[in-house]
C-alpha cells in the first residue's frame, strides 16, 4: 500500500469515528461549553484590572502565606501518606477496609466540617491546643494552623494516587529484589517508589493545587493570618468582585500549571485501584 493510499484511509477513518460518535461529541461540548464559560466571563471583566490591588499589601501577604504553607503541608502529607499508601496496597490487616475509608474521607466532608473537626482537636481550649500554647505554639489563627488545615484536606490525594501506583506494581519484581538480599527498606526506595513514581508525582501536585485553594477548613482554623481563597472572600465582600481579579488569576493559573504538570506525568491519576 503506498504512502498516499495509507494517509487517505486514516483520513477517511478519522472522519467516520467523528460521524459515527456525533451524539457523544454533542453530549460532551455541552459539558466543555459550560466549564469554560465562567472562565470566559471573568476573563471579560480583565477591563477593570486594578494594577493597584495586584500589589495591595493585603494581596501581597495572602499570595506569600498560601506560597509558603503549601509546599510544607504538601511535604507533610508527602513523607507520611506514601508510606501509608504502601502499606494499603501491599498490606492485609484487620480493619483495613476502615482504615481506606478515614484516609477518603477528607475529600468527601464539606470544607467547613473538616474545619470543625480540626477545630475539636487543635483548638485553644483542647487539651493537644493547650500543650502547644503551653510550649509557645499556637495553633489556631497563626501559620501554624494554616498548615494543619491544608494538610488534612489535601494529604487524601497522594495517598490515594500513591496508592493506586504502587497496587499496580507486580509484586514478583519486589520478591525478586528481597530475594537479592535488599531489605524492606531498600526495596521501597529502589523498587516500589521508582515504579511508582507517576502516581506518587500526582498526589504531590494534586496535593499541592488543593492545599493552595483550601478554604473552608482554613477559614475556621486560621482566619488570621489570610491565605489567598480566605482574601478573596474578604476582598468579594468588601471591595466587590473586581477586587479579587489579581488573587483569581493567580489561582487559575496555579490550577492550569496543575493541569499541565498531570499531562507532562503521562498518565491520569485514579482514584480507585
Amino acid at each position: 500500500m503506498s504512502t498516499s493510499e495509507s494517509r487517505n484511509r486514516v483520513v477517511a477513518n478519522r472522519g467516520g469515528w467523528l460521524s459515527g460518535r456525533t451524539p457523544f461529541v454533542i453530549l460532551g461540548a455541552v459539558l466543555f461549553v459550560y466549564v469554560c464559560y465562567p472562565f470566559v466571563a471573568f476573563l471579560w471583566r480583565l477591563d477593570g484590572f486594578d494594577s493597584a490591588a495586584a500589589t495591595d499589601p493585603a494581596t501581597l501577604s495572602a499570595v506569600r502565606y498560601s506560597l509558603t504553607t503549601a509546599p510544607v503541608a504538601t511535604v507533610l502529607a508527602t513523607v507520611f501518606g506514601v508510606p501509608l499508601a504502601y502499606v494499603l496496597a501491599r498490606s492485609s490487616f484487620r480493619g483495613k477496609s476502615v482504615v481506606e475509608a478515614l484516609v477518603i474521607v477528607p475529600l468527601v466532608l464539606p470544607p467547613v466540617v473538616a474545619g470543625l473537626l480540626l477545630l475539636t482537636g487543635f483548638g485553644s481550649l483542647t487539651p493537644v491546643g493547650s500543650f502547644a500554647r503551653s510550649v509557645g505554639i499556637r495553633l489556631t489563627d497563626s501559620y501554624v494552623g494554616i498548615v494543619l488545615a491544608q494538610t488534612f484536606v489535601a494529604s487524601p490525594f497522594v495517598v490515594i494516587t500513591s496508592r493506586a501506583g504502587f497496587a499496580g506494581i507486580d509484586d514478583q519484581l519486589e520478591e525478586a529484589a528481597r530475594s537479592l538480599g535488599s531489605s524492606p527498606v531498600g526495596t521501597f526506595w529502589n523498587v516500589s517508589v521508582p515504579l511508582a513514581r507517576n502516581s506518587i508525582l500526582a498526589g504531590i501536585v494534586l496535593t499541592f493545587a488543593r492545599a493552595v485553594g483550601e478554604f473552608g477548613a482554613t477559614m475556621l482554623v486560621a482566619y488570621h493570618p489570610h491565605t489567598m481563597p480566605v482574601q478573596i472572600w474578604v476582598a468579594f465582600g468588601s471591595q466587590g468582585l473586581d477586587a479579587t481579579v489579581p488573587l483569581v488569576v493567580l489561582l487559575a493559573l496555579i490550577g492550569f500549571s496543575v493541569v499541565f504538570a498531570l499531562q507532562a506525568l503521562g498518565r491520569t491519576p485514579t482514584l480507585t485501584r
